[in-house]
Formats: C-alpha cells, sequence, structure tokens
C-alpha cells in the first residue's frame, strides 16, 4: 500500500531523513517509535505533503506521490492527525467534522461517517454544536481522529495521538485505533508511549536521527534487549 524508498529531507543543511525505507501492507497497525527529534513527526509530514523530499520516492498504492500537493494526498485515501491535534477551535465539532469530508461529494456516504465517527466517540454527538475550542484534551484527540475518518482514509496516518493524556483517555484512544483498524483502515502509528504502540501494531520500525535502526515484528521488537532499554523501560 505504502513505501518510501531511499527517502531524503532536508531543512536547510539538517539532513532530517537519510535515506529511509519503510514500507505498510493493506490492513497492518505499523508503527514508528524514536526519539525526541529523530524523524518520526518529519517522516508523516513529508508523506502528507506537507514537506518536500529531496530525493527518493513516496508511493501509494504503486503511485509516487512525492510531488503531490497535500489536499490531493487526502483525494488518493490518505489522512493524517496531526501531533497536537490542530482542530479549528472557533468551529463547533460538526463544522470540524464536516472540514474533514471537504472532498467528498456523497452526502449519504457522508452521514455515514459522521455516524460511524459517533458511534466511535459518543461524547462528541452529546455536544456536536459545542466550539472545538472548549474541549478537554481527550475530547479534541477524539475529534481530530473523527475528522482524519471523514475523508474515508484507505491509510491513517496518526502523529502522538497519546501526547498530554489522561491514562484512561489514553486506553480508550488506542481501543478506537484498533476498532478503525479492525474496520478495514489501514494505520501508521507515530507514538511516545513505545510499550502500548508495540501492543497494537502488527510490525514497527525504529528510527534513529533520521535513519530506521530495526525494524520486524512488534512482538520481537518488545522483547529485544536493545529496544527495551531504550524505549521500553522507566
Amino acid at each position: 500500500m505504502l513505501e518510501l524508498k531511499d527517502l531524503n529531507v532536508y531543512y536547510g543543511a539538517i539532513h532530517a531523513l537519510k535515506g529511509l525505507n519503510l514500507n505498510i501492507n493493506p490492513g497492518e497497525i505499523v508503527s514508528l517509535i524514536g526519539a525526541n527529534g529523530a524523524g518520526k513527526s518529519t517522516t508523516l509530514r513529508t508523506i502528507s505533503g506537507l514537506e518536500k523530499s529531496k530525493s527518493g520516492y513516496i508511493l501509494l498504492d504503486g503511485m509516487k506521490i512525492n510531488s503531490v500537493p497535500a489536499p490531493d494526498i487526502v483525494k488518493l485515501g490518505l489522512s493524517h492527525v496531526p501531533e497536537g491535534r490542530r482542530i479549528f477551535p472557533q468551529m463547533s465539532i460538526m463544522e470540524n467534522l464536516e472540514m474533514g469530508a471537504y472532498t467528498r461529494k456523497d452526502k449519504e456516504g457522508i452521514n455515514k461517517d459522521y455516524n460511524k465517527v459517533f458511534e466511535l466517540f459518543p461524547i462528541l454527538e452529546e455536544r456536536k454544536q459545542q466550539l472545538a475550542g472548549t474541549l478537554s484534551g481527550g475530547e479534541q484527540q477524539m475529534l481530530a481522529i473523527g475528522r482524519g475518518l471523514m475523508s474515508k482514509p484507505k491509510l491513517l496516518l496518526l502523529d502522538e495521538p497519546s501526547m498530554g493524556l489522561a491514562p484512561i483517555i489514553v486506553n480508550e484512544i488506542f481501543s478506537v485505533i484498533k476498532n478503525i483498524n479492525e474496520d478495514g483502515t489501514t494505520v501508521l502509528l507515530v507514538e511516545q508511549n513505545a510499550n502500548m504502540a508495540l501492543k497494537l501494531s502488527d510490525r514497527a520500525y525504529i528510527i534513529r536521527n533520521g535513519e530506521i535502526e530495526l525494524e520486524g515484528k512488534s512482538e520481537e521488537l518488545l522483547n529485544n534487549e536493545k529496544v527495551r532499554k531504550a524505549y521500553l523501560e522507566g
């Protein structure tokens, strides 16, 4: 479904991604794990067209999308839920969800997907006319994910969905991610909580200084001494 081949990204003179190789198969949850500044968010932003690569390839269903504008990448079936939620605070919950569906014209399908989002996050339906900026951090994250789903993506990119949330809310968010995947959406997850990410995902990549350091099945990485010491202990 998604393949990154020898991807290089620069911020000025800073070489942020160094020959990155990564692939995701349909139906998987794949985690990208690493320390702050390792290149996790840059990877997602480059895939979704918010950053441009210097060289290498990003293939979505076999189509090179390096130079495709971000709005058109959404139309191809890829949705990005960014770090920090980035909801529209002066709009209502319903208006935020409507913005997520801006590329679509199928009114019946859009209405069905509103209902799907409300099934996943009942609190959003209860407060759908409330301004998004007045929601708690957990509710804003739910809205950000719901908004991402409204474009009906084949592949959902999630950047740090648990950041700043209470443990009970984190558990709820991770349960929803699993449900989204079981409903047919492939997921690429960037997550600071490496332990939970590995337990949720099928496979994972460990990124360090813009390069993939390790990759494998999540179960194997959970039991890898190097991974455990660097990302799981403490």
